[in-house]
This record gives structure tokens, C-alpha cells and sequence, in this order.
């Protein structure tokens, strides 16, 4: 981590771990798209990508704001939590099984997420950060509902299948 001598610093470096696993996760998301069976989680992973495209532009907004380049620092946690859906997608010839194990990747995914977002928020609040609390808001509340919609989907069917 390069030196974090303040707040400001502290907020910089969060953004760019975030800015690095949506990156990941948007380079990531094919690969469970085409390996999910049902048709209904291949359409939340879909749709996810979608927003994950949007997310890193509301992130890359951020940066301006920040006025420095929007580039990401390594992750370890999102590395960690991919490498392990890749496990599963790997690993698991059952296809409801496999479709279970990645929908709990994604949401392991979505909490990250909105621990990340949430923490974001309350340091741009502190720095008076008004621009970036409203786009980091709004990344929050799609990672919220995109957890819901999975959890959804877990009890009343990919669950249930495997």
C-alpha cells in the first residue's frame, strides 16, 4: 500500500481497490455467464455486467473528481473470492450444483461490494465530497438490489434445483 497519511489518502486507495475488482468482475462475468444453466441466474449475470460497466464509469467519475487517473491497486479480496468461483465452475460437474455454488460466489461479491461502496460514502461525506457521494450512492443501491435479486433466486429456485 503506498503511504496513507490521511484521510484523503485513505479514500484514494479504497477507490482504487474497488475501481480494480469491478474491473475484474466485469472481465470475470463471461465466463459464469456461459457456465450458468439457469436461465434465469445467466440473465442476473447478464444484467449485472451490465451494471458493473456503468459502476466503473460513476468510479471513473470519482477520480476526476479526486482529479487523479482512474487506476486500480491489487485487490486481494476480490482475487481470492474469484479464483474461488472459478474453483466452483471448475470443479463442479453437477450443473444445478455449479449453479448454486456461483450464484454464492456473486453474492459473496455483492457483500464486498457493498462494504467497499458503503465505506466510500461515509469518508466522501467526511471530506465534502458531494459529487461523489450521490455517484457512489448509486452504485450502492444497484449492488443492494442486485443481493436481493440473488438471494431471490437462491430460495426460490438454483437452491432448490441442486
Amino acid at each position: 500500500m503506498a503511504a496513507v497519511k490521511t484521510m484523503q489518502d485513505l479514500f484514494v486507495h479504497t477507490l482504487k481497490d474497488i475501481y480494480y475488482a469491478e474491473k475484474l468482475i466485469y472481465r470475470s462475468l463471461p465466463k459464469m455467464i456461459k457456465q450458468a444453466s439457469s436461465p434465469e441466474l445467466k440473465q442476473a449475470f447478464e444484467k449485472h455486467r451490465e451494471e458493473t460497466e456503468g459502476q466503473i464509469e460513476r468510479l471513473e467519475q470519482v477520480f476526476e473528481e479526486c482529479e487523479i487517473a482512474a487506476r486500480g491497486v491489487r485487490c486481494e479480496a476480490m482475487d481470492g473470492i474469484i479464483a474461488e468461483a472459478k474453483d466452483v465452475m471448475d470443479e463442479v460437474e453437477d450443473d444445478q450444483v455449479r449453479d448454486a455454488g456461483m450464484l454464492a460466489a456473486a453474492q459473496t461479491i455483492e457483500h464486498y461490494e457493498m462494504s467497499r461502496y458503503g465505506t466510500l460514502i461515509a469518508w466522501a461525506k467526511q471530506l465534502g465530497m458531494k459529487n461523489s457521494i450521490k455517484l457512489l450512492q448509486q452504485t450502492l443501491d444497484e449492488e443492494k438490489k442486485t443481493d436481493k435479486l440473488l438471494s431471490e433466486l437462491a430460495i426460490n429456485t438454483v437452491n432448490q434445483n441442486a
